[in-house]
């Protein structure tokens, strides 16, 4: 199980990366297309879209990242208040949760990206992109957000991961 857990954490960290990449991508993209239309008074075609598409997948590829470091905004006000014993069942019940609400959405993204893939779907624009292409970071991201899920429930069980990050007197 450990082995899972830093498998997991790895691939996370490295959706991250890729996610910061394709932020980073979309800046000089963007900054390319003004000089392209400004500069050079001439048409952008595929820019906006490029765009579009590559802030989309860097937000489903960096949200295994984003629950890994807890980067998420949350409110835990209710466990704060609660005893050790009822904010861990708390932990588990909202980790059970988001576990099923993560498997729900990525088999859903799944047959979503299968049928752009499916009927050669392509984009409404003068691009005509592929939409499979962009599609699959949504499966991809969720599925992978679904494992870093899976492992934080399995830390939770374990011991591992205090419930809810709180350090009681008791625990330390």
């Amino acid at each position: 199980m450990e082995a899972f857990v830093r498998g997991v954490r790895l691939t996370s960290r490295l959706c991250g990366y890729v996610a910061a990449a394709l932020i980073g991508l979309s800046v000089i993209v963007v900054c390319e297309m003004v000089f392209v239309r400004y500069a050079l008074n001439q048409n952008t075609i595929w820019q906006t879209d490029f765009v579009t598409y590559c802030l989309v997948a860097a937000t489903f590829v960096g949200s295994p990242y984003v629950l890994m470091t807890r980067g998420h905004v949350n409110v835990d006000v209710l466990p704060h208040y609660m005893q050790p014993r009822a904010r861990r069942w708390l932990a588990l019940f909202a980790a059970g949760l988001s576990l099923a609400f993560c498997v729900t959405i990525a088999v859903l993204t799944f047959r979503f990206w299968q049928e752009a893939w499916d009927n050669k779907w392509v984009s409404d624009t003068m691009w005509r992109a592929r939409l499979w292409i962009p599609y699959s970071s949504m499966p991809i991201g969720l599925g992978v957000l679904t494992l870093q899920s899976l492992a934080d429930l399995l830390n939770l069980v374990t011991g591992r991961e205090r419930p809810f990050g709180i350090v009681t007197e008791q625990s330390s």
